[in-house]
């Protein structure tokens, strides 16, 4: 497959077109009113990589992201980790995004929400950012470079909209010792869209394109289980939605898919990787 391909073919993946419908409903359901649904309430749903909110508010910290910065979200998908950080530190925050329904889905919720003013959103190509060169404080990425096989320019593009001194930070899947992995999983149906590298080959590759390792952890380190683990200081549980599905973006698929991941990591073929890199 060409690269074109492989994006026709993961855009279509995740995207539906009665996604937004779906979600709708789903808020609706829990007695919530479209337009006045919070932050909080959506978090269970969009917040969508491995233990959700714990997630965002974990790279959050370790990235010590503060107000007023300029934050790339590649990958972003329907924003929710975008919304949590504009709604918490006031950064301002760009998704970009391959999936042309995850990008209207993003900009009706971020409207619902109120914070037009400090997210927006943009269809495109991680491996074509359309910014300029040192455009952003932080570039941010959570479970979406597992879609990508051409991994050297990735990180060549990210390496290049950041300024010196600026931070990459990224939350990811990576590929265990023991491979193939048991499909479907969130990220794709088979092996023709799922490209993982180990750990040892993302540093290094990252190292490569002008990044310094700040902190570095898998999920075989206590420190980031104790950084999942760390309690939200708004104090806004992901269960603030009243019970919100947090499957719903994954489909009718979607219990077969946690089952693979839960089966993935116990049997070696996957792990997930916390980091942030300085731009030198």
């Amino acid at each position: 497959m060409t690269y074109e391909e492989i994006e026709r073919s993961v855009s279509g993946h995740y995207g539906w077109s009665d996604l937004m419908e779906t979600i709708e409903d789903e808020i609706r359901r829990h007695g919530i009113d479209p337009p006045e649904v919070t932050v909080a309430q959506l978090a269970p749903v969009d917040n969508y990589h491995w233990l959700r909110l714990a997630g965002t508010l974990a790279l959050a910290d370790a990235a010590a992201i503060g107000g007023g910065e300029r934050v790339l979200d590649v990958g972003g998908g329907i924003g929710g980790p975008a919304r949590q950080l504009a709604s918490r530190v006031g950064c301002h925050v760009t998704v970009l995004d391959l999936t042309p329904e995850y990008c209207v889905v993003g900009e009706r919720l971020t409207e619902w929400t109120g914070l037009t003013e400090l997210v927006t959103f943009v269809h495109g190509s991680a491996l074509d950012l359309p910014f300029p060169d040192g455009g952003f404080d932080v570039l941010w990425t959570q479970h979406a470079t597992m879609n990508i096989p051409d991994k050297p320019r990735l990180y060549s593009e990210i390496a290049r909209v950041v300024r010196p001194g600026g931070r990459f930070a990224m939350f990811d899947v990576l590929a265990g010792p023991h491979q193939p992995i048991h499909f479907p999983v969130p990220w794709a149906s088979d092996q023709t869209c799922s490209f993982l590298l180990s750990p040892e080959q993302t540093r290094g590759l990252i190292s490569d394109v002008g990044f310094r390792e700040i902190t570095w952890a898998t999920d075989e380190d206590p420190e980031l289980h104790a950084a999942l683990a760390k309690p939200d200081p708004l104090g806004e549980p992901e269960s603030a939605g009243d019970g919100l599905n947090p499957g719903l973006l994954n489909g009718p698929e979607g219990p077969r898919m946690a089952e693979n991941v839960q089966r993935n990591m116990e049997e070696g073929r996957i792990c997930f990787a916390m980091g942030v890199f300085e731009r030198l």
